[in-house]
C-alpha cells in the first residue's frame, strides 16, 4: 500500500512536471496546486492525525525564474544499478542515467539523474528520472534531508531544472509510514536554492 501512494505521488508529480503549460509561472503554479490538493486528499497524503487536520497548504518560495535552468546533460555509459541508502536504514535499487551541469549566479554546478530500477520498469515512469539534492536551505527554510525533483529523459543534450518545483520526500511529515532515499554525495549542492516547498516547523521530528 505504501509503494502504491508513493507511486501515485510520483505519477501526480512527474504529471505535473511533463504538462505543457502557457507560460513557466502557471506550470509551476499548477505543481504547487497539483501538491496542495494531493496533502489535502484523505486517500493521496503523507499526513496523520492532527498533521492532516491542521494542513491548509504548503509554505513556497517565492516563484523566481532564476531558479529554472538550462542545463548541458550527458548521459552515463553502461551504467552500473547501486543500492541507495534510504532514511529507514534499507536500500533501493538505482543506477545513474546521466549529469546535468547547469549555472546559477555565475557558477557551475553538476547534479546526478538516477532511475529507479522498480519504477522504470512501469510504463507511465519509463522516461521518469529522479533529481535528490541538497543545498544550503537544508534545516534553515527546508528539511534536512534535501528535496526531490522529477524530470523527463531529454530528448536531447540539454534539460530543463526547475527547482521552482522541488517538494519535499513523504518521510519529511511522516517518518513512521515512510522511509526515501538519502541524497548521495554528488548532489549536495553548495548554493542556497531558494525554491519550491519550504518546509513548516510543525513536521520536524
Amino acid at each position: 500500500m505504501k509503494n502504491i501512494a508513493l507511486f501515485a505521488c510520483f505519477f501526480l508529480i512527474f504529471s505535473c512536471a511533463t504538462s505543457v503549460a502557457e507560460n513557466p509561472d502557471s506550470e509551476i503554479k499548477n505543481f504547487q496546486q497539483d501538491l496542495n490538493s494531493e496533502y489535502l486528499n484523505q486517500k493521496t497524503t503523507p499526513l496523520r492525525g492532527s498533521n492532516f487536520t491542521n494542513f491548509k497548504a504548503h509554505p513556497f518560495f517565492p516563484i523566481d525564474l532564476k531558479y529554472r535552468v538550462n542545463a548541458d546533460f550527458k548521459k552515463t555509459e553502461n551504467p552500473e544499478t547501486f543500492e541507495m541508502p534510504t532514511s529507514s536504514g534499507k536500500t533501493k535499487k538505482y543506477r545513474e542515467y546521466g549529469k546535468a551541469t547547469f549555472t546559477l549566479d555565475g557558477k557551475s554546478y553538476t547534479v546526478s539523474l538516477y532511475q529507479s530500477l522498480d519504477l522504470m520498469k512501469q510504463k507511465q515512469y519509463e522516461d521518469y528520472l529522479f533529481l535528490p539534492f541538497r543545498d544550503e536551505t537544508n534545516n534553515i527554510e527546508t528539511y534536512g534531508g534535501g528535496k526531490y525533483l522529477d524530470l523527463k529523459i531529454p530528448a536531447n543534450k540539454n534539460i530543463i531544472i526547475d527547482f521552482n518545483k522541488s517538494y519535499q520526500p513523504y518521510c519529511a511529515y511522516n517518518a513512521y509510514d515512510y522511509n526515501c532515499p538519502i541524497v548521495p554525495p554528488e548532489n549536495i549542492l553548495p548554493v542556497r536554492i531558494e525554491a519550491g516547498v519550504k518546509y513548516d516547523d510543525v513536521y520536524h521530528h
